[in-house]
């Protein structure tokens, strides 16, 4: 069996933003029904020193569609000008990210095997091959931030589970 680097990255990224998007939408809901307004989750964190939900979705996209357009670069570094959004801004910008990651051409993401990407923070810079960038990095951020989203939204009660969090799988056609 042969894995490309398409299928290894972004099958699991539009996976995971599908996903955000599910939980997402069980929130809006579960804070309307209730006569609740679901930008009040958007500063909601797990624990005072964790950023809040806007920073965990602004991370969703970063590591997604933003590591691959990092890629495409050669250049990453940490998420700037996080645009202020409110929930249902979120909600479009995230279903933006799900448009253009299915419209990722597989021949045009497979090329970019073994191309350098480097990492920049402040005077820090960090040396990655495109497999290396995206497995060991982006991808890791990617779950990291879209659990930490759904954690937010589950501990707000909002009804969502396992499932949710697992978004659309890759069932054999």
């Amino acid at each position: 069996m042969s894995l490309s680097l398409y299928d290894a990255v972004v099958l699991p990224m539009q996976q995971t933003v599908g996903s955000v998007q599910g939980v997402l939408e069980k929130g809006a809901q579960h804070y309307e029904a209730r006569g609740l307004n679901p930008d009040d989750l958007l500063g909601e964190t797990i624990h005072s020193d964790m950023f809040p939900l806007t920073f965990q979705l602004h991370s969703v996209m970063h590591h997604s569609l933003g590591a691959l357009e990092s890629v495409r670069r050669g250049e990453a570094g940490p998420p700037k000008n996080l645009e202020s959004l409110d929930y249902a801004g979120f909600q479009a910008k995230l279903a933006e990210t799900a448009q253009t990651l299915a419209a990722m051409k597989a021949e045009q993401v497979n090329e970019w095997t073994g191309k350098d990407v480097v990492f920049k923070m402040g005077e820090m810079s960090m040396p990655f091959t495109a497999e290396g960038f995206l497995f060991s990095f982006s991808k890791p951020n990617l779950y990291f931030h879209a659990t930490t989203a759904y954690d937010i939204l589950r501990m707000k009660a909002v009804p969502i589970g396992k499932r949710d969090y697992l978004g659309q799988m890759q069932l054999k056609r």
